[in-house]
């Protein structure tokens, strides 16, 4: 069962060995991700000129258990928008705080503007 689920932000931090990679290393076995959220970092990665079969190499052996983007979790990231907006919280962002708050778990974030939402959601920030 899950334990976390790890934004897009937090498993960067990890691949990056920016501050707060250990915690996100921690988590990993009791971790899931959103599709979309993987989605971002191999756009990420992608941008700063890294080939697919490196990106590949990179995330594989994470083991991570990425959850599909379903019409749930469409629905639910979609209704965070609202409560979210001013803050910018991007899809993205709304795709693993609706996948932790339906898997009733923490979220895993660098972000630090995720903090005080009120979202019916733990948010754990890394850094």
């Amino acid at each position: 069962m899950a334990e976390v689920v790890i934004d897009a932000s937090a498993l960067l931090a990890l691949l990056n060995a920016e501050p707060g990679a250990d915690i996100v290393a921690e988590a990993l076995s009791g971790g899931v991700i959103s599709a979309v959220n993987l989605s971002e970092v191999v756009a990420k990665l992608s941008e700063v000129g890294m080939p697919e079969n490196i990106i590949r190499q990179v995330i594989e052996p994470l083991g991570l258990d990425v959850k599909p983007f379903d019409k749930e979790q469409a629905f639910q990231a979609g209704l965070l928008r609202a409560a979210t907006q001013s803050r910018g919280i991007s899809l993205g962002d709304r795709a693993c705080l609706s996948l932790a708050k339906t898997l009733g778990v923490t979220a895993l974030t660098a972000d630090k503007t995720w903090t005080g939402l009120s979202l019916g959601v733990n948010v754990r920030v890394i850094r």
